[in-house]
C-alpha cells in the first residue's frame, strides 16, 4: 500500500500532468490518498514524481468518517415528509377585445434614410 501526498501544486503544469495527478485521486496540495502498490500506480507516480511525496505503508488507516458523511448531513428531506400545500385555483384572466388599431409597419434604417435626415 502506498501513501501518496501532493506536495506541490499542479498550477502551471501541462494538462497531461494535471490529469495524471487527478487520476491518482489527488485534488489540492496537502491531500493524501492511499493506493495499491502495482505497476500502473507506480508508472503514474513516476510521471509526476516532482510533485509528490510517496511512502510505503502496511495498510491505510481507518477513516474517521464514512466516505458519504457530507452527503448524509446535507441530504434534503424526502418529499413525502413535507406537508402538502393547498393548491390555489386561479381564475383564467380574460382580456376584453378592445378596438385595436393595426400597428404601422416600422421602417428599417438604411444608409439612404440616414443621409436624408
Amino acid at each position: 500500500m502506498l501513501r501518496i501526498k501532493l506536495v506541490k501544486s499542479v498550477y502551471g503544469n501541462i494538462p497531461k500532468t494535471r490529469q495524471t495527478v487527478a487520476g491518482l485521486g489527488l485534488k489540492k496540495p496537502g491531500s493524501v490518498v492511499y493506493q495499491e502498490n502495482n505497476s500502473v500506480i507506480r508508472g503514474m507516480i513516476h510521471k509526476v514524481k516532482h510533485l509528490l511525496e510517496v511512502t510505503e505503508v502496511d495498510e491505510a488507516p481507518e477513516r474517521k468518517y464514512p466516505s458519504n458523511h457530507i452527503k448524509a448531513r446535507t441530504a434534503k428531506v424526502a418529499p413525502e415528509a413535507k406537508p402538502a400545500k393547498a393548491a390555489k385555483a386561479k381564475a383564467p384572466v380574460v382580456k376584453e377585445a378592445a378596438a385595436e388599431k393595426p400597428a404601422a409597419p416600422k421602417k428599417k434604417a438604411t444608409k439612404k434614410t440616414e443621409d436624408a435626415e
